[in-house]
């Protein structure tokens, strides 16, 4: 199988970087000094689990790549309505396409079937520029859980973690789905494979739209967050306003939210990305995160206080942080 990453950033490289050390064919698209130190040194990952250099292919231009059998989704999620209309290149007569965005994917309401069948938020696929260059039919959603960051252009630092959970927007366990799952396996990554993938996304959305949020404007670590009374009582409210989103649409979570803190608990003193995006100077993942669930609650009749309240700020936030870092590149 051939794989294009489009998006060799934090986690497409360090993905990128695994698979090309196994041996699969891989290639990783990527621009900037991130792409130039690639191609000059390889992908050089760090790691309490060791070091290594990879040198999977590198690509600055989607022309160059052909069409591809796995094409895995590597940006964040408001920079895929700008990268979708240039995918036509790649993406063959069975062409897979593996999203990897937090928060609620574009395709999540594609095929649910029943009163919301079709709704698009315009938070995440601004008019449907995404679905309309990615079909339904290649999807396979996917979640990941680690956390690595580009500590210098080509060099990636991964903290924990090596798992990405897959699964078939239908709930069905597919071929390709295990194809895909086996070549990652092979890569050294953890690739349970879930009948349950829009149940695992709110599970992650119950974390991303509350520690998010609240990390970048607190500058605070998941455990001090934790640990802080008054800002754990936030958390909690807004983790029980996201759990009423996801009953509105019908799902049970299967964590609690007692469960959910603890977790973060236990990661310690861990950056969440957003906070690790304002630190540098980077565009935060908030409408993807935190934006989509407020317009979901809107669309669902439901107020959301606290997320409302945290987003609002947040998106103040994000303004002032671009603004300012605008005018040092200005000046």
């Amino acid at each position: 199988m051939k794989f294009l990453i489009a998006g060799a950033g934090a986690i497409g490289a360090y993905v990128g970087a695994c698979m090309a050390r196994a041996g699969i064919d891989v290639t990783l698209f990527a621009r900037g000094p991130h792409l130039k130190a690639m191609q000059e040194h390889g992908v050089r990952l760090r790691s309490q689990e060791g070091d290594f250099e990879a040198r999977p292919r590198m690509i600055g231009s989607l022309e160059e790549a052909g069409p591809m059998d796995v094409l895995i989704l590597g940006v964040k999620a408001h920079s895929l309505p700008q990268l979708a209309p240039q995918l036509k290149p790649v993406l063959g007569p069975e062409t897979t396409v593996v999203s990897t965005q937090n928060g609620i994917p574009w395709w999540y309401f594609q095929g649910i079937g029943g009163p919301w069948e079709g709704l698009r938020l315009e938070r995440i696929d601004p008019e449907g520029v995404i679905s309309a260059a990615i079909e339904a039919r290649r999807v396979v959603g996917s979640i990941v859980y680690f956390s690595t960051e580009i500590s210098e252009p080509g060099v990636i630092e991964h903290t924990e973690g090596n798992r990405i959970s897959l699964g078939e927007p239908d709930g069905t366990r597919s071929d390709r789905c295990r194809r895909i799952a086996e070549a990652l396996v092979a890569s050294g990554l953890r690739c349970p494979i879930t009948t349950h993938i829009r149940e695992e996304i709110w599970v992650k959305i119950l974390g991303n739209a509350s520690f998010n949020p609240v990390s970048a404007l607190t500058r605070a670590t998941l455990v001090q967050m934790v640990r802080d009374p008054g800002t754990a009582e936030l958390i909690r409210n807004i983790m029980l306003e996201v759990e009423s989103v996801s009953r509105k649409l019908g799902l049970e979570l299967p964590v609690s939210i007692e469960q959910r803190m603890a977790g973060a608990e236990k990661v310690g003193e861990h950056k969440t990305s957003m906070l690790q995006d304002v630190e540098a100077g980077r565009p935060m993942e908030l409408e993807a995160l935190v934006g989509s669930v407020v317009e979901l609650g809107e669309r669902l009749g439901l107020a959301l206080p606290h997320t409302r309240m945290v987003y609002s700020c947040a998106k103040l936030l994000n303004r002032n942080s671009l603004a300012t870092l605008q005018a040092t590149k200005s000046s």
